[in-house]
Parts: structure tokens; C-alpha cells; sequence
């Protein structure tokens, strides 16, 4: 395969896909509504194709105008979406559908996606009903990516499409406008106490951005048709283990701040429990990337075909620089140092 055509392509996983097929020699078209800045504009080797892939006329014209031999949907939040772009794309290579780790149902370690429409070991996915495929609240978002999985295995055993599902687990990297990990950058850099939820011990797996990317071309050149592949960091850490590894990054980083630790010895984590967190009016879910139960996915189906993560404190690095590089600090996330100062203080009295 020698064209890819990105549904999407100019934010965070999009972009971060087309930069890695450019580098295997791809020529990219991608094909968005135009109102995020084409980092891609001045690259003769990308065609920037503009309209709204919800409009399906705007989609089937752009397919009938374009080269593709593999076709990457990457912004498809309904399952109506997905049954449509199979479609309109019937004769691709390869179709492969960005779902989501979210899409399961079921609380197992870990999470497994099985062979043709979920069997062989599968944890179940996520239902979804009629109300629910059409919404478009965070409540439903890992039902209707179900839905989607199962409008990809449909489209490959009853026509026959070369179509594919990735499911990644919480995305984290250069460009994330989620602000999901300036958040715990921000605060191990300017502060020398940092407040965990819980024990520390909890685990919500992370996939870093240039592996989800790769894992979306490997799985164009090397998946079966039918199938779901997971994508996460092959090494997992706990959410204190994070933080520690930021204060080491920000220890290597030239541009951080005089406040940033050296390392992780100079960050004093402070665990408070639920009960804790109330004495300041916060809660765990106060908190980003904290979750109560572990969200773990099994990758061995994808590095199957040959597919090779990133190690973590490389990851690591990439995304501190690049967060010091830009003005995100993750504030949108923040629970509120004032009330972590209450809390720590009470703390201190204990």
C-alpha cells in the first residue's frame, strides 16, 4: 500500500498518524472540515480535501475524488458513521476504524478483543441501543465505539471489507489538547507535595501517541479483516509510579522551570483516601487518570504482527518537552491546589 486517506488528520492521534505514514512513504489525503490548523499545509506529498464526514455526500464525493488504498476513520463518534464510511470505501485495501479501550463492557484484567466478532476468549463489549447510538454525551461514548466495533465486523463478514477496529486505552503525547497529563506535568513541576488519590496503586492504562499511530498503519498493512486490536504502553505503571517518572523527565528536561524537581526523590507524594479528599470538599474523581478499578488491555494480538511500543520513559520525555514547549497546563483538569493546601495542612496534623 502505497495511499492512505485519514478521515480526520490534523489534531493529536490524526496527526501524529499521517507524520508516521509520511515516513513509511505514504502519500496522505486527509479530509476534515478545515477548522483546526493543517500542520501539513506546506507537504506536497498531502492533499487536504475539506468537508464533513457526517455529510454523507460530502464523504462519497471525497472517496470518488481521491487515492486510497488503506482508509483510516479516525473521527467516527456514531455508529451511523462507521456503517456509512464502509461503504462509501468498499473498495479500499483497508478500512480501520479508531475505536476505543471504552468500548468494553465488562471489568477484567485485562481486557482481551478475541477473533471474529468477539469470540475466543473476547471480554464483552459494551451494549448499545437505539437512543444511545445517536447521543452524543460522554455518558454513552464507549457504548456507540461498541457499536462501531460491531459495524466493522459486520461490514467484513457479510461484505467481504478488509475492515479493522484499534481500540486504544487512555492517548497521552506531543499535541494531546486533553491537557489529561499537563495536568500531573504542571503540578510535579511547580509543587513539591503532589496529591494521589487513593493509595497510589491504581492503574488506568495509557497508550503513547506515536504507538497508536504506528499500531493503526501496522494494522492497515497486517490485520485480518474482522478483528479489534488493543493498543497501550507495553510497560504499565501506577499512577504514583507516573508521577515519579515526570519528576525524573523533568529533571532531563533543558527548558523546566527553577520550582521542577531533579528527580523523583525531591516530589513527596501525598495518598489521601476518599474519606480524606472530603475533609476539602474533593473526591477521587476530582482527579484525572484515576480510576477506581484497573483498566488494563492485553497488546499481545498487536505486537503479534510486529507492532513495537515505544519504551515508556522515551514516551515519557517526548511528552514532558513537548508539554514545557507550549502553554498547556492542564488547568481545565485542575481540582483546586487551595483546597489541596486545606487538605494538607489537615493532613499535617494527623
Amino acid at each position: 500500500m502505497d495511499s492512505a486517506f485519514v478521515i480526520g488528520g490534523t489534531r493529536f492521534i490524526g496527526r501524529h498518524l499521517v507524520a508516521d505514514l509520511l515516513a513509511h512513504d505514504y502519500d496522505v489525503t486527509i479530509f476534515n472540515r478545515g477548522n483546526h490548523e493543517n500542520p501539513f499545509a506546506d507537504d506536497d506529498r498531502v492533499t487536504h480535501v475539506e468537508g464533513d464526514r457526517t455529510d454523507d455526500a460530502d464523504l462519497a464525493t471525497a472517496a470518488r475524488e481521491s487515492a486510497y488504498d488503506a482508509v483510516f476513520d479516525m473521527v467516527a463518534y456514531q455508529p451511523r458513521e462507521v456503517r456509512t464510511a464502509t461503504r462509501v470505501f468498499d473498495d479500499a485495501d483497508a478500512y480501520v476504524y479508531v475505536s476505543s479501550g471504552a468500548a468494553y463492557g465488562e471489568e477484567e484484567i485485562p481486557k482481551r478483543e478475541g477473533a471474529l466478532q468477539g469470540r475466543d476468549e473476547a471480554t464483552a463489549l459494551e451494549s448499545c441501543t437505539g437512543d444511545q447510538a445517536v447521543d452524543e454525551s460522554g455518558e454513552t461514548y464507549g457504548n456507540r465505539k461498541a457499536e462501531g466495533d460491531r459495524a466493522v465486523f459486520a461490514a467484513a463478514e457479510e461484505r467481504g471489507l478488509r475492515a479493522m477496529a484499534v481500540r486504544p486505552c487512555i492517548v497521552y503525547g506531543p499535541d494531546d489538547y486533553t491537557e489529561r497529563l499537563d495536568y500531573w506535568i504542571d503540578r510535579v513541576a511547580n509543587y513539591e507535595r503532589v496529591v494521589v488519590p487513593g493509595d497510589g496503586t491504581n492503574v488506568w492504562h495509557r497508550a503513547y501517541v506515536e504507538d497508536v499511530a504506528s499500531a493503526l498503519r501496522v494494522v492497515a498493512e497486517e490485520g485480518s479483516a474482522g478483528h479489534a486490536y488493543n493498543v497501550g504502553d507495553r510497560r504499565l505503571v501506577t499512577l504514583e509510579e507516573m508521577v515519579d517518572l515526570i519528576a525524573d523527565c523533568l529533571g532531563d528536561a533543558a527548558d523546566a522551570p527553577e520550582s521542577a524537581p531533579e528527580d523523583a526523590g525531591d516530589v513527596e507524594v501525598v495518598h489521601a483516601s476518599e474519606r480524606e479528599l472530603s475533609i476539602a470538599d474533593l473526591s477521587t474523581d476530582d482527579y484525572v487518570l484515576y480510576r477506581d478499578y484497573p483498566h488494563v488491555l492485553d497488546t499481545k494480538k498487536l505486537a503479534a504482527l510486529g507492532w513495537e511500543a515505544t519504551p515508556l520513559r522515551e514516551a515519557m520525555q517526548r511528552s514532558v518537552d513537548d508539554h514545557l514547549a507550549t502553554d498547556r497546563d492542564g488547568s481545565d483538569e485542575d481540582p483546586g491546589r487551595e483546597r489541596e493546601e486545606t487538605l494538607l495542612d489537615v493532613l499535617d496534623t494527623l
